[in-house]
């Protein structure tokens, strides 16, 4: 293999740091980690609606007030609701099994159906590293929340196999 040159009167590349506004800086040390590098909260896996709703209440504001509308959404629409936290997300499901999640990030709240591309209309975002027919949408404020298009989406999603539940 051939020996590589190297310049020996360069220098190492240095990354300056990122200039923030004391508004951005505090919030930024407000949100958790996860939530600032796009990853799941470290939430435990665990089944009910205790742990869900924990999670829900440690989200910052506006993430807190759209997950909780996304909640009693869900909670009015569908009966005989199960919660659960499966990777940092808290999910949703029927007897059948977990049919959507939902999960604060930094500047938004992910809302993800599982089987997504099966519903009318399909819900734009396809979300990385969450499955080929995970659909669904990025809700940045309460605003945003349009309640018929979501529990429809609702309603739809239940009519389908969840993960983890029985064929149909």
């Amino acid at each position: 293999m051939p020996t590589r040159k190297t310049d020996k009167t360069s220098k190492p590349t240095v990354r300056k740091p990122v200039k923030r506004s004391a508004a951005q800086g505090n919030a930024a040390t407000m949100l958790p980690e996860s939530m600032i590098t796009g990853k799941a909260s470290p939430a435990k896996a665990a089944d009910g609606d205790k742990p869900v709703f924990a999670y829900i209440a440690s989200l910052p504001q506006p993430q807190r007030e759209i997950a909780e509308r996304v909640d009693a959404l869900a909670a009015k629409t569908l009966p005989g609701l199960q919660r659960s936290m499966k990777w940092g997300m808290s999910y949703y499901g029927v007897s059948d099994g977990w049919c959507f999640c939902c999960g604060g990030f930094a500047g938004h709240v992910k809302l993800m159906f599982v089987n997504g591309a099966t519903l009318v209309p399909v819900p734009q975002v396809t979300p990385v590293a969450m499955g080929k027919s995970t659909r669904g949408v990025e809700l940045k404020s309460i605003d945003d929340i349009d309640e018929r298009q979501i529990t429809t989406w609702m309603t739809q999603i239940t009519a389908v196999p969840g993960v983890g539940g029985k064929k149909k």
